[in-house]
């Protein structure tokens, strides 16, 4: 896969909802009923962070879900990309971008959301042919008036900020011309996933995706 191409498939990902869960799960049982939530109030697309034991189970288990889009986050060694890809990963996000990364996600045909957090990282992104890219950690460098910053002299680049947005900023991030979409937590806090309150994550899902672009 080109970089080129998996920018492309990155963006029509970012293009199915305004708001893409990223969920740190710690028991596969929970993976399938939070995905289905999740999904039917309108965020198909859904980023499991390799961050606990259960991440590459859970990915196999939320493959399951009809409608559902499930791609690996915290990606940052080749073996994490296999490993995705091997248990069902559509995509895959990363805090930041290596060559040695990015040749891996290119040789596994896994479309990858790199991650930058300057201009110069974009730029160098970009040079290879990732146009989209992960704006991250969002809020720490500076929010929606460092990304619109960005965008001005690289307006070809599109973003998806993710690092500490929220219900309450995530308009600030989706006003931009150059944000594709946005990552969150909020949408999947611990203590409804700890309650087996999918109701309540459907609820605030439908909330974010009603969020306009």
């Amino acid at each position: 896969m080109t970089p080129q191409d998996a920018s492309a498939q990155a963006a029509k990902i970012c293009g199915l909802a305004p708001v893409v869960p990223v969920l740190v799960v710690d028991d596969a049982n929970d993976a399938q009923p939070l995905a289905a939530a999740l999904v039917a109030g309108g965020l198909p697309a859904l980023e499991v962070t390799l961050r606990t034991e259960a991440a590459l189970d859970v990915i196999r288990e939320m493959a399951k879900v009809a409608g559902g889009v499930v791609g690996a986050g915290t990606l940052l060694t080749p073996a994490d990309v296999e490993a995705a890809k091997e248990a069902g990963a559509q995509f895959g996000v990363a805090p930041g971008a290596t060559d040695k990364l990015l040749d891996a996600c290119e040789a596994n045909d896994l479309p990858l959301l790199p991650g930058t957090a300057t201009s110069s990282e974009a730029m160098r992104l970009l040079q290879r042919g990732y146009w989209v890219q992960k704006f991250f950690p969002a809020e720490a460098n500076g929010g929606a008036k460092a990304l619109k910053a960005i965008g001005s002299p690289l307006p070809q680049i599109k973003f998806c900020p993710t690092g500490g947005v929220s219900l309450k900023n995530a308009n600030d991030y989706l006003s931009l011309s150059n944000t594709l979409c946005v990552g969150g937590s909020w949408v999947a806090p611990k203590d409804l996933v700890a309650a087996g309150d999918w109701a309540g994550i459907t609820a605030l899902a439908t909330e974010a995706a009603a969020l306009a672009r």
